[in-house]
């Protein structure tokens, strides 16, 4: 913790405040107690229930999705009493590769704010697994085999719904389904990250809301995460940020290469979404609070013709974005070898720290500034618009910005600022407890500015970036 007379300073030496960032003892004790014992402890029980398929058994106490959902939840009760765990259940109806009616539960675990608990951050994993029987062509005789191309998860293409496809790949069925579909990589590794957190996390208080979630039914076409990120948009929830986990267990890849070091970070475009700030906050504080791990940003929502957890949330206006190896083994995924044996724990636990890293920090800090408004008056009423000018003089960058009911141990706001070519912020200066900053000969028409809010722990929120919208298309009538 900064002691205030240095903060004092910092707000009387703007441009100190980048060079003064330090870790939050609170983010550090949190990071460090991620436990490899007890990812491995997980990720084997996860594989001990032989099949988490959603059309696997409901009422076997030992084996089927059913015995894995009820364990995860008692595990969630388990933690603390502060989580508030609960089933998120859903009846779905037979569709695409969902090939009968089905129930599906989503394993919810609440860890409520206690200062903004209105505003939430979600941390997920899908616990469903899969492992499909590729069959032989349709005029063939060669018994079908276990595996696929690993084209199956959320919403990607990967064979055929309604039957086997002439190049013998699967059909969707029920006799499409490995005898044992472990799953461990895929996902049990991102379900193992939200476990842990929620294990670890729920000891400490923290302004805002977590979410802790296992996804079921992401196999089938993300449908678990796109009936809850339906329901929160229509129950107008205010989720400002979703880090979902999936394949973090895995450090090499089918063609032979080996690191521990990175992983990947996907977001969505365009360059200032609130997905693409999520992901630049999480690069920072992750290699703040581990600094062996690189976390490599990939602008685009997900891999090629690929999908997660995320991307419902992304489509009904959220920012999510997606944790994963840059090391895939496809020989693996959805087969009767995605085994503990071919998972990497120890890489694992090296994501699982980031992720607590970036979710503690942003739990922790104040909200973000607003920095737009919705006109209400003139030719462009009802048009929202960023604050920001050229100020009297038509040469400088006049920014405004708003913070309603500002958390009491704010301290400040920091502008920062970086090319219109470049990934990311290249300036920050820290301005104090202030709602508007003029920079003298700086065009606002040549760099991205944005704004975020800081504590008297140096906590940040994220950036609020000033986006200049697209050009009203002007309507003209001829005679």
């Amino acid at each position: 913790m900064r002691p205030l007379a240095a903060l004092l300073a910092l707000a009387l030496a703007p441009g100190a405040w980048a060079e003064m960032k330090s870790v939050n003892p609170t983010v550090q004790k949190i990071v460090d107690s991620v436990s490899q014992d007890h990812v491995i402890e997980i990720l084997k029980k996860l594989e001990g229930f032989g099949t988490r398929n959603i059309f696997s058994e409901q009422d076997n106490p030992t084996h089927g999705i059913g015995a894995a959902r009820r364990w995860i939840y008692d595990q969630f009760k388990s933690y603390s009493p502060r989580l508030e765990v609960s089933f998120d259940s859903y009846r779905v109806k037979k569709k695409g590769r969902v090939f009968r009616d089905v129930e599906l539960h989503n394993v919810v675990a609440v860890l409520p704010g206690k200062l903004n608990p209105e505003r939430q951050f979600i941390i997920s994993g899908h616990y469903d697994s899969i492992a499909l029987l590729r069959r032989p062509p349709a005029d063939g005789n060669t018994p079908p085999t276990a595996g696929t191309s690993g084209g199956t998860d959320g919403n990607s293409s990967g064979g055929s719904a309604n039957g086997a496809s002439p190049n013998g790949e699967f059909r969707m069925d029920a006799s499409s389904f490995a005898p044992t579909e472990p799953g461990v990589t895929d996902d049990g590794s991102g379900t193992a990250a939200v476990m842990e957190l929620a294990r670890i996390m729920s000891q400490y208080e923290f302004e805002k809301t977590i979410v802790f979630i296992a996804f079921a039914g992401e196999e089938e076409g993300l449908v678990g995460s796109t009936l809850y990120a339906r329901k929160a948009k229509q129950e107008n929830r205010i989720i400002d940020g979703v880090l979902n986990n999936d394949i973090i267990g895995s450090e090499v890849s089918g063609n032979g290469r080996i690191d521990n070091g990175m992983l990947q970070l996907y977001s969505e475009d365009p360059a200032d979404s609130g997905s693409r700030q999520l992901a630049r906050y999480i690069k920072e504080v992750g290699e703040r609070y581990l600094p062996s791990m690189k976390v490599d940003l990939v602008f685009r929502s997900d891999r090629i013709g690929r999908g997660g957890d995320h991307t419902p949330f992304n489509q009904e206006g959220y920012a999510g974005v997606r944790f994963t190896t840059p090391n895939e083994n496809y020989a693996n995924q959805h087969t009767v070898t995605d085994t503990f044996e071919n998972t990497s724990p120890s890489y694992a636990t090296r994501v699982i720290k980031v992720n607590g890293a970036a979710l503690a920090s942003l739990a922790l800090a104040p909200k973000a500034p607003v920095v737009t408004e919705v006109l209400a008056t003139g030719p462009r009423k009802g048009q929202t618009v960023p604050l920001i000018s050229r100020g009297k003089s038509r040469y400088d960058a006049q920014l405004k910005w708003k913070n309603e009911n500002p958390e009491p141990d704010l301290v400040g706001y920091a502008i920062v600022m970086r090319p219109t070519t470049a990934a990311y912020w290249q300036k920050e200066i820290f301005v104090g407890n202030v709602t508007e900053y003029l920079m003298k000969d700086v065009s606002i028409d040549d760099v991205v500015f944005g704004v975020k809010a800081i504590d008297k722990d140096g906590n940040e929120s994220l950036v609020s970036p000033y986006i200049q919208g697209p050009r009203p298309k002007l309507e003209i009538e001829t005679y």
